[in-house]
Parts: C-alpha cells; sequence; structure tokens
C-alpha cells in the first residue's frame, strides 16, 4: 500500500535545484546578513554561529555568512577574517559551515573588500575616518576622507586573497562562495563608471573595468575547482545619475557569467539609494526583480533576486513565470526564520511577515547587535531557539489583546500553561489596529492577526470585550498575571482639542472619510509623521506642526532618513510651531519668539503621543502570585520592547 504523494502549495518555490554538482532543497535562500560578536581579529563568534544556524533550522536551502574581507592590509573593515595566522580563525569558520551543514542546508560564505568605505560597519566612526581608503582612483569622498587608487601589483595582490580565502573556505566546509561585486564596494567601484576613471587596463571600457572582477573570479575558481558554486553579487543598476544602468548591468552579467554558477542580481549601492537597496515599507515589495528579470533574458546561467521579499504567492510568481531561479530573503527570516519550512510544509498563514520597520539593521549600527521587533530570539539565539517546557502547569490571565500581551500569551501556552487573554476592545491588536488604513504600515496590522492565530493554536483562549480588573482577577484566581493594558493617547489642555474636527491618529482608521482636504497634523514623532506622509500621499494638503526642532527623534537611524525624505515630499512641515488653540478655521500656532501663526484646516490630526494605562496597570499589581507589567503598560517604547518583555515575561512564570 503506498502513501500519497505530498502536494506542495508552491511547488515551484519548494522544488530543489543543482547548481555546479550543488543540490539545494528548495529555492529560498537566507541573504547575507552581519553577524554580531566579530572578536577583535576577525573571527565569529559563537552568538554569530547560532546567529546563522537558526535560518538553517528554519528550511532555507542556503545560508549565507557575510562579510569576509579578504585583505586586510587594505581594508581595515571590522568585519570577518579567515586567515590561519589568526588562532581560531579557521576554527570559527569551520564551527558555523557545520552549524549550518548540519540541517541540509548548504553554507556559503560572502568573500569581500569593501574598497573606498572601509569601516562602515564600525560602530566607532572616528576609527573609519582614520584608515587609510584605497579604491580604482586618487578621489576625495562627500564626507571628505581621501582615497588612494589601488596599484596594478595591490589589484594582483588582492585577487590573490580572494583566491587564498576561498581555499581555506572550502577546507572549513563552506559548500558555496558569493563574491560580492555590488552595493559600491570594491569590485562594484570598478564596474562602475562613476567610481572607476582609470586610464590604465583597469578602466574605460567595459571589458576594462570587468576585468578586476574577472581577475578575481579567476582566483577563486583556482583555489576551490570544479563543480563548486561561485555566485557573484551584481547590483543590476546602481540607480543613480552617472553609475551603470541596466543596460550596461547585463553586458556585465554577460561579460562575467562563464566564470560564475550562479548570478545574484541586487540593487544599487550601500551609499545612495539604501532605502531600495533595502526596499523600505515605502517602497513595493519585490521593488527590484525586474533588474534580475531583465538580466536573466540574456545569460545562460541561473539568476536570484531579492528586495523585501516576503509573500510566498509573490516569490512562488518570481520562479514559475521565470524571472529568477532563486529567491533570497534577509529581514523576511529574521521576522521569520521557519518561513522556508512553512511554505514548503504549507503553513504559509502562520509566516510572521517582516514589517521592514528596521529594527534589525538600526540595531546592529546603533549597538553591533541584533534585534527583530517581531521575534524576540534574533540576535539571542543561544539562549535556546525552542522554547522549553514549564516544570508545573501554571493558569495564566493576560490583560490586554496588543502585540506584547499576544506574544507573551502565545509563549506561555508554548510552555504547557492554560492560558487566557482578555481584551476590553472588540477586537485584538492594540494598537496596532491604528495601522490599518495605512497602506505601508499594513503589515503591522496583520501581524495582530498573525499572534493570534499562533496564540489560537498554541492553545489561548482569547475574551474580547472583557477589561480586566481586580475583581475579575480575583474571581479567576491565576497563578500569573501579565498586564499589557497598553496606553493611551496624551492629550495636553490646548483649547478646542475636544472639537469633533480633531481626530486621535489612534481612531484615524476608524474616521478616514470626515478627513478634509487640508489638514493639520499636530505632532512631528514618528506617528505623526507616518501618517502626515501617508495623507500627503493621497492628496490631501497636509501640515506638520512640531514644537522641536527636529521631527521623528523616535525614529530609528535607518528609518528616519527614509522617513524624512517621504516628508519632504509630501508634506509641508514646520518646526519650531507649538499649538496653542484649535479653532473653526484651523489652529493658532506660537514660535519661539511668541508670534502667533494661523494655519488653516478642515480636519485636525491629534498625534502628540501616548502615555501609559499606569492607573489600571497599578490597580492589578498585587493581585496574583506573579505580575509583570509589559509594553506601554509599564513605559511608552516600541513594538520591539512590548514583544520582547511579553516573551521574557512568559518564560519568566515558574
Amino acid at each position: 500500500m503506498s502513501c500519497a504523494a505530498f502536494v506542495p502549495k508552491y511547488p515551484h518555490l519548494s522544488s530543489p535545484i543543482t547548481i555546479a554538482g550543488q543540490t539545494f532543497e528548495n529555492r529560498m535562500f537566507s541573504a547575507p546578513m552581519g553577524g554580531t560578536d566579530i572578536t577583535n581579529d576577525g573571527c565569529i563568534g559563537p552568538k554569530s554561529t547560532a546567529f546563522y544556524e537558526l535560518r538553517a533550522w528554519g528550511g532555507a536551502a542556503a545560508v549565507t555568512v557575510s562579510e569576509c574581507m579578504v585583505h586586510p592590509a587594505t581594508d581595515g573593515s571590522h568585519a570577518y577574517h579567515l586567515d590561519e595566522s589568526i588562532l581560531n580563525s579557521l576554527a570559527s569558520a569551520t564551527y558555523t559551515a557545520d552549524a549550518i551543514n548540519r540541517h541540509g542546508t548548504v553554507a556559503s560564505l560572502e568573500l569581500s573588500h569593501s574598497g573606498m568605505y572601509a569601516g562602515t560597519y564600525m560602530t566607532d566612526k572616528t576609527r573609519q575616518h582614520e584608515m587609510h581608503q584605497w579604491g580604482p582612483m586618487d578621489t576625495v569622498r562627500p564626507d571628505g576622507v581621501e582615497v588612494r587608487a589601488l596599484s596594478v601589483e595591490q589589484l594582483h595582490e588582492i585577487a590573490a586573497a580572494y583566491g587564498h580565502v576561498a581555499g581555506l573556505a572550502k577546507r572549513a566546509g563552506f559548500r558555496m562562495l558569493m563574491i560580492h561585486g555590488g552595493h559600491g564596494w570594491l569590485i562594484n567601484q570598478f564596474l562602475s563608471p562613476y567610481f572607476n576613471q582609470r586610464t590604465d587596463e583597469y578602466g574605460g571600457s567595459l571589458e576594462n573595468r570587468c576585468r578586476f572582477a574577472a581577475e578575481v573570479l579567476d582566483a577563486v575558481r583556482e583555489a576551490v575547482g570544479p563543480r563548486f558554486p561561485i555566485e557573484f553579487r551584481l547590483s543590476g543598476s546602481e540607480l543613480f545619475e552617472g553609475g551603470y544602468d541596466i543596460d550596461e548591468g547585463v553586458r556585465i552579467a554577460q561579460q562575467l557569467e562563464s566564470k560564475i554558477d550562479l548570478l545574484h542580481v541586487s540593487a544599487g549601492t550601500y551609499q545612495r539609494g539604501f532605502g531600495k537597496t533595502h526596499p523600505s515599507m515605502f517602497e513595493d515589495h519585490g521593488r527590484n526583480v525586474y533588474l534580475a528579470a531583465e538580466i536573466k533574458k540574456h545569460v545562460n546561467v541561473p539568476v536570484a533576486t531579492l528586495g523585501g521579499l516576503n509573500d510566498p504567492a509573490q516569490m512562488e510568481e518570481i520562479i514559475a513565470s521565470g524571472k529568477a531561479d532563486v529567491v533570497y530573503m534577509g529581514r523576511a527570516l529574521l521576522a521569520d526564520p521557519e518561513l522556508p519550512r512553512k511554505v514548503v510544509s504549507g503553513r504559509d498563514e502562520s509566516i510572521v511577515r517582516c514589517l521592514r520597520c528596521f529594527t534589525c539593521m538600526a540595531e546592529r549600527a546603533a549597538t553591533s547587535t541584533r534585534r527583530c521587533t517581531v521575534n524576540p530570539l534574533i540576535g539571542r539565539e543561544m539562549e535556546g531557539r525552542e522554547v522549553a517546557p514549564a516544570a508545573t502547569k501554571r493558569r495564566v490571565m493576560v490583560a490586554g489583546g496588543g502585540p506584547g500581551g499576544l506574544y507573551a500569551a502565545y509563549t506561555a501556552a508554548r510552555r504547557g500553561h492554560d492560558v487566557v487573554l482578555y481584551e476590553k476592545e472588540a477586537e485584538i491588536g492594540g494598537v496596532l489596529k491604528g495601522e490599518q488604513a495605512i497602506d505601508f504600515k499594513h503589515e503591522m496590522f496583520e501581524l495582530a492577526g498573525t499572534y493570534e492565530l499562533l496564540a489560537r493554536e498554541a492553545g489561548v483562549q482569547i475574551r474580547c470585550g472583557v477589561e480586566v480588573n481586580p475583581e475579575l482577577v480575583e474571581a479567576e484566581a491565576p497563578d500569573a498575571l501579565i498586564v499589557a493594558v497598553g496606553s493611551e493617547p496624551l492629550l495636553p489642555p490646548i483649547p478646542g482639542l475636544s472639537d469633533p474636527r480633531v481626530i486621535l491618529a489612534t481612531d484615524y482608521y476608524q474616521r478616514v472619510d470626515e478627513v478634509g482636504e487640508g489638514v493639520v497634523v499636530l505632532g512631528g514623532g514618528l506617528a505623526g509623521c507616518e501618517l502626515a506622509v501617508y495623507l500627503g500621499k493621497l492628496g490631501k494638503k497636509v501640515t506638520l506642526v512640531e514644537m522641536r526642532d527636529a521631527l521623528a527623534p523616535d525614529a530609528n537611524v535607518r528609518h528616519r532618513p527614509l522617513l524624512l525624505e517621504q516628508v519632504a515630499a509630501h508634506v509641508d512641515a514646520r518646526c519650531g510651531l507649538r499649538c496653542v488653540e484649535v479653532g473653526e478655521k484651523g489652529v493658532t500656532c506660537e514660535d519661539a519668539n511668541g508670534q502667533r501663526v494661523q494655519i488653516a484646516a478642515d480636519t485636525v490630526i491629534c498625534a502628540l503621543g501616548q502615555k501609559p494605562r499606569a492607573d489600571v496597570a497599578a490597580s492589578l499589581r498585587n493581585s496574583a502570585p506573579f505580575v509583570r507589567v509589559i509594553g506601554d503598560a509599564g513605559r511608552v517604547s516600541t513594538i520591539t520592547n512590548a514583544v520582547y518583555e511579553g516573551y521574557h515575561a512568559a518564560l519568566d512564570i515558574r
């Protein structure tokens, strides 16, 4: 008697692919992402090993470790190095490759050189500016740092270094290598007519500009031999004036394809167009796929694509229609490392989607660690990737159905506890409900539904329309209470703020049809700026009023510049103004000198901040043997902190 064959929901995405004799279990690869505990001499620390292993455990067919700098003499970036003269260098690389390979995943290592941008990843940027910077030609960077031209002898030495490190990587157990030729790093600098204006055999014609890349690839092939996958990462277009476009990207690909086994088509440069190379929430998912699709028409090697991808249906279409042979994900596999396993097994409805909020990249820039807004395990994988059952089953009550409360309930249920979550509103979601009306933040709204699904599947009972008070806690007598009652709008005593034409930012989704053509948004924090941008994109005449001198100081360092670009394009932002009254024709403000400024408006939106529901939290603090206050109920903060605190509150119940 034979068993019925399992038919995957996404057959193209789930199908294997063989490249240079190496078979990959599916078409979903984990993109290069830098580790965190890089040692002073460039070894891969144990936290980084666990960081990469998590995506292998989650089912990615390949996991690429990023970035290994091949020539420290001309690239002093604080990144990985692979050098047999460094104690533990080869050993740490071997442990990392093994941790990836043992899950049926192909371990890959990205080989790179920063060129004139050495030290970009350093937390201390003054050290970067003190380095000798090397590039295709003598120049001065826009930030005033001098760059020296690499000599022909140095280029030969660097190409040989690529080969030497490639050989070490193969010895360590890596089964594929990615040569980074995009994003403004050294190889891209030679490919680019903007960066490379040399007059020798390495500059000028397309063939000459490709010469260094070709020499690097030849050195790598000699080191690893045949039937070993070599992947080349190329910006299909540099996406800025003076750089090469997609037509020249095609010709570069054709020039190099005979030396590679997989062409990885990305876009742009790290220094220009960051929010397009790593598509922000203001960009379409897959906004760079067109580059891979065009190049694939003109080459014979398999092509990989990436760029804000997190929807299995979209990725299935990319493979099925022949736009690419492989899809890469970075941030999406931080949000849900099990995304590939869920796709292959048909559980895609439980995928926790990346919000494209840049918390992960901002945290690395700020503290050299990683965090993910929706996944509290990221950066802390050594603490254990699976929730351990509790020794004793407890009765757990969770007050509040926002992101922190939902994740706390989900985690407690996974530990085997009997969990009931109460939400005073008719629907769960908390502050996330307000995001459903803003198209570029809709995934934040969807997050609540995903968390609810996960919680219910884990066994959580959810009771909406019930507010938790001391009497209810006393009646239910739980062993543990997690207080996640959130925050409420901050309403200063401004005359007229109770006018019916004033809409709270958190209520906008319920009053969309009431918004007129002329809108004043009071409050230039993150929430106010994002809502102002959305209304501006709808064609409203939007004035953003902020009493401080800067907008969105609460936005992270990666998201804020992109947000401010959107504000500049769609909103009339006025800093240094304090609203003193809301009237029939608009708002009255005062500047720093006390001068009155009138701003006309049909609708006023109040985004002046939130305050904790401290009175509710205080009333519940001593109502159970174990009580933990999390998220905005304790201090107004971020979704990231609410989820992280909810996760650990549930782990602390015993």
